[in-house]
């Protein structure tokens, strides 16, 4: 089993580094593909740790960066656009995103409300639609379409490294006991979560690793596992919170329930720190809701 959470160059063209999210390590990944001296960084993170970024990126020998796309709209992938741009000003940085993220982009203002977070306007990026590629001085990546989580996820593909990035756009699987799914609205859709699912089982011969926004790279036998059985463990976390929903509204109540039957043995949500799951757990519920399938 190969799981890669720590910082630094994981395969010839591409960088992990820790996004910091909440100020707390090990929850979100961004990542530098660079060749030939061109750079690209995967996704932006939250403002409040642009200064953190940019300094990780110069430690590396990562900065500046050329270009930066975004996997989706949703306020932790792209707060931090604003102020990163300020800070590597002497590069003229390209946004990219997929076609459908332009208007969550210029206009975040029911991200803003869903969420609770305050992202600016993003303007002048360029978009991507499926097929599409991105060339770092020859080396070429694959733009995907992988819909579900949000109706703007894209991924991309390097197919000479084998690997793939996805964003949120299959699963969270923070480390081996931590595992969460991806139903969270406010536009979550099911029948495209499924149909990307199968999308990425059937390119499981191309490919040996998934990167994963939370977070990490999964290689091999644990790169198996995720695309393999995330079907599986999504209706299993569907079936199993409607359920607990309809026995008890309390979010403590099916927060104690998912951490004793998906992550007992994990160290991030723990028995006696059950606050932030609480928190993912009221999303989900969001998202059955958004669903139809609980009132």
């Amino acid at each position: 089993m190969v799981f890669i959470n720590s910082e630094g160059k994981f395969n010839d063209n591409s960088y992990l580094i820790d996004g910091m999210i909440y100020r707390l390590p090990g929850q979100l990944s961004l990542y530098i593909v660079e060749n030939k001296g061109m750079r690209m960084m995967i996704d932006a993170g939250e403002e409040l740790a642009a200064r953190k970024i940019v300094k990780k990126l110069k430690d590396y020998g990562l900065y500046p960066i050329h270009k930066i796309l975004l996997t989706h709209s949703h306020f932790d992938h792209v707060q931090a656009i604003g102020k990163l741009k300020k800070l590597m000003k002497e590069s003229a940085i390209e946004v990219l995103a997929s076609e459908r993220a332009i208007d969550n982009l210029k206009y975040p203002e029911k991200m803003n409300e869903y969420f609770g977070y305050s992202v600016d306007p993003i303007e002048n990026v360029i978009p991507l639609k499926e097929g599409d590629i991105i060339d770092l001085n020859g080396l070429k990546l694959e733009v995907l379409n992988f819909f579900g989580h949000t109706q703007d996820s894209i991924a991309i593909f390097d197919k000479k490294n084998r690997n793939i990035f996805v964003g949120d756009a299959i699963v969270d699987k923070v480390d081996h006991d931590t595992i969460m799914p991806e139903f969270v609205p406010p536009d979550f859709n099911e029948s495209e979560y499924l149909k990307t699912l199968k999308k990425l089982r059937n390119m499981k011969d191309e490919l040996n690793s998934i990167s994963l926004s939370h977070f990490g790279v999964w290689k091999d036998e644990d790169f198996n596992n995720i695309v393999d059985n995330t079907e599986d463990f999504h209706l299993d976390v569907k079936e199993s919170i409607i359920k607990w929903y309809n026995e008890n509204l309390s979010l403590d109540y099916i927060a104690l329930k998912y951490h004793e039957k998906f992550i007992p043995e994990s160290k991030i949500h723990t028995k006696e720190n059950i606050h932030g799951l609480q928190l993912e757990i009221e999303w989900f519920v969001d998202g059955l809701k958004a669903m139809g399938v609980i009132k």
